[in-house]
Formats: structure tokens, C-alpha cells, sequence
């Protein structure tokens, strides 16, 4: 398979798991089942028909609004599909069309829900980093067997490095954060430095950004969710992570 057929396909399976994943990420926080009972509009209540659950089409059909009640429906269901898909396809285009792909596909569809369950309510659920864990032991077991050991270290020393952070600044940094670090060393293997470098470049930019906003004061108060840049920090990793490596070890340990 071409890896711009692998792509196109990649993303339309994103965008229609995208939509399964808005519903994880209201429901989740809240207790309820992601299975039943079916999509309905927040408003009204009214069950979601098929038809008007098309992924960002449906939504753009609609103008954004619900077709029994009128009102508005949030922009985040067709972004959250919009960025699924757009991460679906990239992982073909970055790591090729091979088998191995499905250890990105599988963090892409870890990492969205994370995402924004963390931005709505400071929080990484279990039962989504839980089972991470062995899926990504799986993956790699099935796909890169070779691979194994180098992911296992990582995951060990990404969990070892942010549980020491948490430990000595725990305001800053949550018990889900560690466990993330810990699920993206198993996926990400080496690849995991890079991953962890860009999340922490990432949020003490934004944390400068808010203390120049707010003063330094007042911005030191502000609660900003660090599961966002290790996500996007994972995705570093993902598509560039062994490219970065390999610059580093050629640039820097070379005789």
C-alpha cells in the first residue's frame, strides 16, 4: 500500500474514531458509559441521528447547531475529529506504511482524549493510562519484538524521571503526568528524550507566556495542566523522535 492511499484511509478512520472520542472525553470524567446510550445533543437532549453524525461535515451542514432545538453545538466535536484525522494520516506519512504504524495509530488515539480531559478537568483517567500500558507492551511485543528491552528501559526511566519531579515540586507536576511519561516511554522507546524535552520547553514557554500576561505573581498561581505538552511532546517523539536521536548522536558523540 502507497503511503498516500495509507494516509487518506488512516484519516477518515480518524475522523469517524474522533467522533467516538468526543464522547469519551465528556463522558469519561463524569462516571458514564462511552457505549450507551447514543449521542445526543447537549441542549435538548435529543438523540443524534445518523445522518447529522458525519464527522465535521455534519456539523458544518448544520452551522453548528442542533436540527431539533437550534442550539449552538460546540466547535470542539469537529475539531476534536477534524485533529484526529489529521493525526492519523501523518503517522503513515512520517513512519511509513509498515506494520509497526499501528503503535502510532494506537498513541494518536490515547493521546486526543488525554488531551482535552485534561485541559476540561486537570486530570489523566486510569482507565485510559492503565490499559496504555500493556497495549503498548503488546504492540511493540507483536511489531518490534527487537525492540522490546530499549522500550521497557524508557518507559522505566520516563515514570523514574517525572515521579522524581513530582516528588520534589508537586505543585507542578500531577501523579497522571508521571504515569503518561511512563506510557510514552513504552511506545516511543528511545525516542522518549526528545518526546519529554519538548514537553517541558513547551510548558515553561507557555508558563513564561502567562507570568508575562498576568505578572509574574499572579501567573505563578495559574494552574496549567501539563498533560497537553506531553502529549504534544509524545507526538515530537513519534514523527521526529528517532531523526533527533540520531542528529544528537552523530553531532555530539561522534570520535
Amino acid at each position: 500500500m502507497s503511503t498516500a492511499l495509507a494516509a487518506a484511509i488512516a484519516g477518515v478512520f480518524g475522523a469517524v474514531i474522533g467522533s467516538f472520542l468526543n464522547v469519551v472525553i465528556w463522558r469519561l470524567p463524569r462516571g458514564e458509559s462511552v457505549v450507551s446510550p447514543p449521542s445526543a445533543c447537549p441542549s435538548c437532549g435529543a438523540p443524534v441521528k445518523p445522518y447529522d453524525n458525519i464527522p465535521v461535515v455534519s456539523w458544518l451542514l448544520l452551522r453548528g447547531r442542533c436540527r431539533n432545538c437550534g442550539q449552538a453545538i460546540s466547535a470542539r466535536y469537529p475539531l476534536v475529529e477534524a485533529l484526529t484525522a489529521v493525526l492519523m494520516a501523518l503517522v503513515p506519512v512520517f513512519l511509513g506504511a509498515d506494520d509497526d504504524v499501528w503503535i502510532g495509530f494506537a498513541l494518536v488515539l490515547i493521546l486526543v482524549p488525554l488531551t482535552f480531559i485534561d485541559l476540561d478537568h486537570r486530570i489523566l483517567p486510569n482507565k485510559i493510562t492503565y490499559p496504555a500500558v500493556p497495549l503498548a507492551i503488546v504492540l511493540v511485543a507483536v511489531f518490534e519484538l527487537d525492540a522490546l528491552p530499549e522500550h521497557l528501559i524508557a518507559g522505566a526511566a520516563a515514570f523514574g524521571l517525572l515521579f522524581a519531579a513530582a516528588w520534589f515540586y508537586p505543585n507542578g507536576m500531577g501523579v497522571g503526568d508521571v504515569k503518561l511519561a511512563g506510557v510514552l516511554g513504552l511506545f516511543l522507546g528511545r525516542s522518549v528524550a526528545p518526546a519529554l524535552l519538548a514537553a517541558f520547553l513547551l510548558g515553561t514557554l507557555v508558563g513564561l507566556g502567562v507570568m508575562a500576561a498576568k505578572g509574574i505573581r499572579e501567573g505563578r498561581k495559574t494552574a496549567i495542566p501539563f498533560g497537553p505538552f506531553l502529549a504534544v511532546g509524545g507526538l515530537v517523539g513519534l514523527f521526529v523522535g528517532d531523526e533527533i536521536v540520531d542528529w544528537y548522536l552523530e553531532t555530539f558523540t561522534a570520535e
